[in-house]
Parts: C-alpha cells; sequence; structure tokens
C-alpha cells in the first residue's frame, strides 16, 4: 500500500505541473528596441555591399514591428520585406528555402498559394534559446541571395543580445 500511495503521489506530481503549464503559455518576442537594431543592422549591411533595400521585422506571430525603407529602394519593397518576413515565421523557415521546396511539382508547392506567402529569398526567422522570437525580411538586394545575407548580418549582429 506504500508503494502504491509513493506511486500515486509522484504520477500527480508529475500531472499538476503539466497541467497547470497548458493553461497559460509563455513565450519571448524581441522588444521593439531589438526589432529597430536587427532592421538597422540589416541595413547597414546592405547599404555596405551597395543595395538599396526595405528591411521588415516582425514579432513571433507575423505583425509588423518595424519597416525601414532605404531612399533609393523601390516602392514595391516595404510589403516585400514584410511578406518575407511573415512567411518566414509562418513556416518557420527561411524563404530560400520555401523557394526551392514549394516548386511546381513538389509536395508543398500549394503553399505559394496562401495569401501574403512569399516564396523568395530574404525571409529569416529570427530564433533565440530554440524558440521563434521574430522574422526579418529584407528587398531590394539583386536576388533572394543577397537579400538573405543581409537578413543573417543583422541576426547576428544582435545575437548575444537575444541569447538565453
Amino acid at each position: 500500500m506504500k508503494k502504491f500511495t509513493i506511486m500515486l503521489a509522484l504520477t500527480l506530481a508529475g500531472v499538476m505541473p503539466a497541467a497547470a503549464e497548458q493553461a497559460l503559455i509563455g513565450f519571448r518576442v524581441l522588444s521593439p528596441e531589438t526589432a529597430l537594431e536587427l532592421a538597422r543592422a540589416s541595413l547597414a549591411d546592405c547599404r555596405k555591399r551597395g543595395y538599396q533595400v526595405a528591411v521588415a521585422v516582425v514579432d513571433r506571430f507575423g505583425v509588423a514591428q518595424v519597416v525601414l525603407r532605404d531612399r533609393f529602394a523601390g516602392p514595391h519593397t516595404p510589403e516585400t520585406a514584410r511578406r518575407k518576413a511573415w512567411t518566414a515565421v509562418s513556416f518557420r523557415t527561411d524563404t530560400l528555402t520555401m523557394a526551392e521546396e514549394t516548386q511546381a511539382g513538389k509536395p508543398q508547392s500549394g503553399a505559394r498559394r496562401i495569401t501574403d506567402a512569399l516564396m523568395i529569398g530574404g525571409g529569416v526567422p529570427v530564433e533565440a534559446g530554440g524558440s521563434i522570437v521574430g522574422g526579418i525580411g529584407i528587398s531590394g538586394a539583386p536576388g533572394g541571395e543577397a537579400d538573405d545575407a543581409c537578413a543573417r548580418a543583422g541576426i547576428e549582429a544582435i545575437a548575444g543580445k537575444i541569447a538565453f
């Protein structure tokens, strides 16, 4: 009987915290200041490479936190950057990978029909401690690979601040 009581107590001890965890969920997001720092670092990297771009940073839910457009970036670039960032957090994958994985004839090609999804390189999820805390999208560099490189340079610039 004593063994049963101990096992029951241990079982209930394991169940109670799990039930409490399911009632409320905690998460982390980029602060507005960090989102702005990320956008500025990415913009600076693109400028250093000679690119005029727009940068969008979204929170983990895809809601825009920051949008910056350099003086000569095209008028389409802010919205394109936002959609790339949204796609990266929505699919939890960078958009260079999504561009490859969603080509016509591939099993995931239907994802290209989702409203706001944009399968062009330049969108990257921002991760900290194994969780997505936001996303960044760049538009205006000569190609998705160049947009992606600027986004990753910006993430690297803030990596020390978001590590936990």
